[in-house]
């Protein structure tokens, strides 16, 4: 577990916070991909820009790789929306106002606040679990197809990092609860919150693309300091998922696919995913680079997607 943040395992978690709701809709969940913009993606490296980072994760131009991105599904979903409506009174008991529902929060050394972390812990260590499961069906299915030992071909993880999380962490001498919410950990060469096999070169930054688009892998630069050593989990939408359904044609969605399978007979269930629905991927991570807080070390081209639903 050395190649997965906090090494699969969040400190803090706790059922007994959770709820009777979420514990069901996680229970038959496990192993599960979800709907929205989960995904698992095959996809090749086309371009490789730090060859001694990408040596080290195993990164190749031509190589195949499988991207897997999903998380806690309903269990976190669900605590999600159970604390949302329980910390709005916590808010107002302590003394908070917020100007929106969804930012309903308490202090987080109060019972509320601790309870909520508790859960959230729950979902993010099911999350680890969840990819962990789906990563050996991954393996078994290539197994399968090549009539092989999965062991044989090579699939070896590269890293498991979060994407919507909280941890509590240190930076400039302070215990800080740092809360990533689309964003993911990238800590430079040499911290030493680094896997010890990454420790020289910066653990590998996912930034998956959109269907049709490439995705990258990074690695964080000393001055990611100044974001709490975080980087963007991914390019951003430019079109709600109902505006993506209302504008995108057809003809866009296929042209902006071209190349790339898909699983879905019906192209108006992937709308709102489609690459249109995006920020252009390069320009996104050529700003990060520009300003010097991500360094790219290798870009993938999708090959193939497969969408789950909820």
């Amino acid at each position: 577990m050395s190649k997965t943040e906090e090494e699969g395992c969040l400190p803090g978690a706790d059922l007994g916070p959770v709820s009777r709701q979420a514990y069901n809709r996680g229970s038959v969940q496990l192993g599960t991909l979800g709907g929205g913009n989960h995904f698992i993606e095959l996809q090749v490296v086309q371009e490789v820009y730090e060859q001694t980072a990408a040596g080290c994760f195993g990164l190749y131009p031509g190589r195949l790789t499988v991207m897997i991105h999903t998380g806690s599904r309903g269990l976190g979903h669900q605590i999600c929306t159970d604390f949302s409506k329980s910390l709005l009174p916590a808010a107002r008991k302590h003394g908070i106002e917020v100007p929106d529902r969804g930012l309903a929060c308490a202090p987080a050394e109060s019972q509320e606040g601790r309870d909520y972390y508790a859960a959230m812990a729950c979902a993010v260590n099911f999350a680890f679990a969840n990819r962990q499961l789906i990563t050996h069906d991954v393996r078994s299915a290539f197994g399968a197809v090549f009539k092989c030992n999965p062991a044989e071909l090579g699939l070896q993880l590269i890293y498991d990092v979060a994407h919507n999380i909280a941890k509590w962490e240190t930076h400039q001498g302070r215990q800080v609860l740092v809360h990533r919410k689309g964003a993911t950990r990238a800590l430079p060469p040499g911290h030493p919150g680094n896997p010890a096999q990454y420790r020289a070169t910066g653990h590998p930054v996912l930034i998956p693309g959109s269907m049709g688009t490439a995705s990258y892998v990074l690695t964080g630069t000393e001055k990611a300091a100044e974001s709490f050593y975080s980087a963007n989990h991914g390019a951003g939408r430019t079109l709600s998922r109902s505006a993506a359904i209302k504008n995108i044609s057809r003809e866009q969605f296929e042209k902006s696919m071209a190349g790339v399978i898909y699983n879905s007979r019906n192209y108006k269930d992937l709308l709102d995913e489609a690459p249109g629905a995006y920020k252009d991927i390069d320009q996104v991570v050529d700003t990060l680079s520009d300003i010097g807080m991500t360094r790219p070390v290798a870009r993938l081209l999708p090959l193939a997607v497969i969408k789950g639903k909820d």
